[in-house]
C-alpha cells in the first residue's frame, strides 16, 4: 500500500503520523488510524492527552537519570532498596527488563545511551559525570556493569571500568549467560536473572 492511494488528505497524515513509530509499516498504520477515526471524540481526545502531557511532564530522576514524574523516582526513593549497589544500564527499558527478573535489589543508573563514535555519541553526551559522582557516595560498595554485549556496549563498559577504578569500589559486570551482540530488553526473564547473580569481577574481561 502506498500512501498516495489513500483517498482523503487527513487520513494519509494521520496515517503518516502512525508509520513513524518503530515497528510500523504503513497497513498497520491506516488500521490504527481507522481505528481511532471510530473511537468516540474523548476517546480519542484522550488517547492524544496521554502523549501530550507525556512529553511536557516526564522528568529525569535526579540521582539515577531513570524516567520518573516526580524528582527522585520510586526505586531511589524506596527504604527497600539495597542502597551499597548499583546497577548501570542503557535506557529505562533495561530497568524494566532486570525488575521484571525479581532478583536485584539494588539501585540503578541509567546512561541514556552508549558511546558510539559511528553516531556521534561520547562520553560527554551520557549521564556518566553523574555516576561518577554516586560512586563518591560511602555507601556505594559495588557497581554493576549491564550493558549490551555489542562492540558500542564492551566499549562503554571498558571506558566506566577505567574511570571507576580509581574509586576502589568493587566493579563487576553480568555473566555472560547472554551472548555476544544479543540486547537485553529481548532476553528472558530466567537467563537475565541469573546473569545478575552470577555477575563476575569486571577485572576478569578487561583486566587490570
Amino acid at each position: 500500500m502506498q500512501f498516495q492511494d489513500i483517498p482523503s488528505d487527513l487520513l494519509r497524515e494521520a496515517t503518516e503520523q502512525m508509520a513513524r513509530l518503530p515497528g510500523i509499516g504503513a497497513k498497520t498504520a491506516l488500521r490504527l488510524a481507522l481505528h481511532l477515526l471510530n473511537r468516540s471524540d474523548e476517546e480519542v481526545r484522550q488517547f492524544s492527552n496521554s502523549f501530550v502531557k507525556l512529553k511536557s511532564e516526564i522528568r529525569y530522576c535526579s540521582v539515577c537519570n531513570n524516567l520518573s514524574d516526580t524528582p527522585v523516582c520510586s526505586i531511589c526513593a524506596s527504604t527497600q532498596r539495597d542502597r551499597s549497589m548499583i546497577c548501570v544500564v542503557e535506557s529505562i527499558k533495561d530497568v524494566m527488563s532486570f525488575e521484571a527478573t525479581l532478583q536485584y535489589k539494588g539501585l540503578y543508573h541509567v546512561l541514556g545511551g552508549i558511546i558510539s563514535p559511528m553516531q556521534g555519541i561520547g562520553p560527554g553526551d551520557l549521564a556518566i559525570d553523574l555516576l561518577l559522582k554516586r560512586a563518591q557516595e560511602s555507601e556505594i560498595k559495588e557497581i554493576i556493569i549491564a550493558l549490551n554485549t555489542n562492540m558500542e556496549g564492551e566499549t562503554t563498559a571498558f571506558y566506566l571500568y577505567k574511570k571507576l577504578r580509581p574509586s576502589g569500589i568493587k566493579i563487576t559486570s553480568i555473566a555472560r549467560g547472554i551472548g555476544f551482540g544479543d540486547e537485553i530488553e529481548y532476553a528472558d526473564e530466567i537467563t537475565l536473572g541469573r546473569s545478575i547473580r552470577n555477575r563476575v569481577n569486571i577485572e576478569e574481561s578487561f583486566g587490570k
